[in-house]
């Protein structure tokens, strides 16, 4: 048996198509690290009991995962997460990895999409090869996810770099954080455009695309832009999807590998 373990762990989608992101990364992760057993783990214990409920698809959590590795004889264990920012979800996954650092020879934590410096420039440039081509006259809207801890600042940032990479159209939001929906339709609205695209931030487009940004109801994104009298276009593509994202996880994941040599 191979003694190395690669744990790709991520928050989890309870929408089947939104799961064929997370399994393109997976596999781009796994034809990388050949060396390496692929296996997976979902941080919401909300949508591996849904996906159990409704689909009778049973996903291990994080902890679940490592006790399976461990009592199935894995010397090494490399772990690779699907987060794009270091906030809570994050910590709580380091947090319950670190209590396993004794019964493995060895183990390793890759970093978020969103790091150091470099992940931003990097990730603008893909984002933007892979988006509708921006026209001067139309806008495109990414949705983030958004979260209380302080690494939200990441997404004011994004928004920042695009513009500074000659993005004036583009502009970056979050579904429960800042920037938010409000500040967006004012920010938009002054920019005038004749067409909105909109596309979420996300490694998957599930729950918060389809509803949240792309659904019927009135607080939905699109709804809000269109009621301001926009034309708005809805593009429901997870950023897993994007090549370019999958090569920079498996560029973190390799650092990590180069840790424990």
């Amino acid at each position: 048996m191979n003694q190395k373990a690669l744990a790709v762990i991520s928050f989890g989608t309870t929408y089947t198509l939104a799961q064929d992101a997370i399994m393109q990364i997976e596999s781009t992760l796994s034809c990388h690290a050949k060396e390496y057993d692929c296996f997976r783990a979902f941080t919401s214990k909300m949508v591996i009991a849904k996906l159990k409920r409704e689909q009778g698809q049973y996903v291990l959590t994080p902890e679940e995962l490592m006790e399976q590795l461990y009592q199935k004889g894995y010397k090494e264990v490399l772990c690779q997460p699907l987060h794009i920012i270091n906030g809570f979800e994050f910590e709580k996954m380091y947090k319950a990895l670190s209590a396993f650092t004794d019964k493995f020879d060895k183990i390793q934590i890759g970093r978020p999409l969103l790091t150091f410096e470099d992940d931003y420039k990097a990730c603008c440039d893909i984002v933007m090869k892979y988006a509708p081509a921006p026209k001067e006259e139309t806008a495109l809207v990414f949705m983030g996810h958004g979260t209380p801890h302080d690494s939200n600042s990441v997404y004011t940032e994004l928004d920042q770099r695009l513009k500074e990479l000659g993005y004036s159209q583009v502009f970056m939001g979050t579904v429960e954080a800042e920037p938010t929906i409000q500040d967006l339709v004012r920010e938009v609205s002054a920019f005038q455009p004749s067409k909105i695209y909109m596309t979420p931030f996300m490694i998957v487009a599930g729950d918060h695309a389809h509803n949240d940004m792309a659904g019927d109801s009135p607080d939905s994104w699109v709804c809000q832009f269109e009621n301001a009298g926009f034309e708005v276009c809805p593009i429901i593509k997870g950023l897993g999807e994007y090549p370019g994202i999958r090569r920079m996880y498996v560029e973190h994941a390799q650092k990590a590998i180069d840790s424990m040599k």
